[in-house]
Formats: structure tokens, C-alpha cells, sequence
């Protein structure tokens, strides 16, 4: 089989280390390399054949999860798997449940990590929730989720670019479309997260970053 990875990760080394864990002499498989969140935005809108992204979640200037909506909004079909140092439950099954192939811990060995790999793949999820992990999310946070999830592709991407600071201008110039066009998504994207402003937007979607910190509770 030939498969083509994008691993993103802002440590070289780690990014090595899973290179080797996932070349096998059985496969031939194609990895390429992205260590800050631009990058792999610019490798996903320019590589069509790629079979799975593996994201970490502490990448320098983007953390937690805003980086996986924002790379999910390039490209839908894709899988993208979480490798994390963070693998707390609530991470873990906030990542799954927005859509995420699987969530990998960085503490997990080339075995396992080739094994949750050929699992998504073949067209599962990988996940290592443990019995009575599954109800690990608050209310709010299985609300906002729900409304992210009710986002279209580039309703997503706009609300990415809202949260890096972009006005309706830039985001038109950089999508290729009228200013129009980004207000008409701006307004359904503050109607689907139920706030009244880009400000309340932005703030409900770093929840998502806050839930990655490794200091984060259980709740």
C-alpha cells in the first residue's frame, strides 16, 4: 500500500521519532513535515493525496484545539489524528467528539502507535478511553461542541481566521471572495455559537485551548 502522512509538530526530534515508527518495509509510505500550524494549512490546501494528518496539540501559537478546527475547516475528509502529550479524558474525548480519528498519546511506544495508525486507516477511531471516560464532558462544553459541529467547512475556516485576528477584509481577500460573502458567514457563525458578537465567538471557541492545558481538571 502507499500512503502519504503530514506530521505536524513544532519538535523535530519527536517528528523523527514518529517518522521512524511509521515507515515500514511493507508499506510505501510518503511523510512530510510541518512544525507550525501556517505550514500545515499551506500543506493541506496544496497536497490533495494525503491519507492522515497526525496533529500535536502544543503547538507554539496555536494550542489546544483551535488548531484542529482550523486545520479540519481545509479539508473535511481528511483524518486527523490527535498525538498528544495532554491525554487526559476530557481532551481526549472533546477531540473525538469533534470529529477527530483518533488521539494517540506521545507515551505510547512505535507498536502501539503503528497499530492506532493502520486502525484509522482501515476506517476506525482510536481511542483510549478506559470504562466510565466517556461521560467526562460538562454541559457547556458538550453545547459548544454541538455548535461547532453545526459549522460548514468554511463557515469553520472564517471562524479560524476571526480567532487569528483577521478582519472581514483580509478573510475575503485570503478566501477569494466579496466582503459580503464574509459577513453572510460571520453572521451564521454568531448565530450556530448562539453569541452576539466576534469577540463572544473567539472566546467560546478558546475553550477549546483551555481544555488541552495539561493543568486541566476532570471537572
Amino acid at each position: 500500500m502507499n500512503y502519504r502522512f503530514l506530521i505536524v509538530d513544532d519538535h523535530p526530534l519527536f517528528r523523527g521519532a514518529l517518522r521512524l515508527a511509521l515507515t515500514s518495509p511493507r508499506n510505501n509510505t510518503d511523510i512530510i513535515e510541518a512544525g507550525d500550524i501556517e505550514t500545515a494549512k499551506s500543506l493541506i490546501q496544496e497536497e490533495a493525496d494525503l491519507d492522515l494528518l497526525l496533529l500535536d496539540l502544543s503547538l507554539n501559537g496555536v494550542g489546544g484545539l483551535t488548531g484542529f478546527v482550523a486545520l479540519r475547516s481545509l479539508q473535511a475528509s481528511l483524518p486527523i489524528a490527535i498525538i498528544s502529550a495532554t491525554d487526559d479524558p476530557v481532551t481526549i474525548r472533546a477531540a473525538l467528539e469533534l470529529g477527530a480519528s483518533g488521539f494517540i498519546s506521545k507515551s505510547s511506544g512505535p507498536d502501539v502507535i503503528k497499530e492506532a495508525v493502520q486502525t484509522i486507516l482501515d476506517g476506525g477511531i482510536w481511542s483510549p478511553l478506559a470504562d466510565g471516560d466517556d461521560d467526562v464532558l460538562d454541559p457547556e462544553m458538550i453545547e459548544l461542541i454541538r455548535c461547532i459541529r453545526k459549522l460548514t467547512p468554511q463557515q469553520a475556516r472564517v471562524l479560524s481566521m476571526m480567532a487569528d485576528g483577521m478582519l472581514n477584509k483580509q478573510i475575503a481577500h485570503e478566501l477569494n471572495v466579496s466582503e459580503a460573502t464574509i459577513k453572510a458567514h460571520v453572521s451564521a457563525v454568531l448565530y450556530k455559537l448562539g453569541v452576539e458578537s466576534r469577540t463572544q465567538a473567539v472566546i467560546r471557541l478558546a475553550r477549546f485551548k483551555e481544555e488541552s492545558m495539561p493543568s486541566q481538571s476532570l471537572m
